[in-house]
């Protein structure tokens, strides 16, 4: 995303930067946790985090800062990507295992 529109657009392309970033981090903190709620919780966040990325893409269309197709390839990414979250959210779900710091806890 280097046009020079968008590139002028600082707010923007930093708000899409840092959605996408936390849809990252939130994957990578709620693992660190080595519980499955906490993790489940923090796939919530990402989830949402994805969710702003595609909400992000309409105001950088809206701009003219992106074309259709680049919109639609980005769009269909961070659904792609939000997808990928609730599959694995709901594996979790379903999974007995609670998370490593359970692992050698009797209960």
């Amino acid at each position: 995303m280097q046009k020079p529109s968008f590139s002028k657009d600082f707010e923007l392309k930093n708000q899409i930067s840092r959605s996408a970033g936390s849809t990252m981090d939130n994957i990578a903190e709620g693992f660190e946790r080595d519980g499955n709620k906490e993790f489940i919780q923090f796939l919530g966040y990402s989830k949402g985090s994805a969710g702003e990325v595609r909400s992000q893409l309409y105001r950088a269309l809206d701009r003219g800062h992106i074309t259709q197709s680049e919109f639609q390839e980005a769009y269909d990414l961070a659904l792609a990507v939000g997808k990928m979250i609730a599959g694995l959210t709901k594996y979790l779900l379903k999974n007995d295992f609670r998370g490593l710091k359970f692992k050698n806890r009797k209960v």
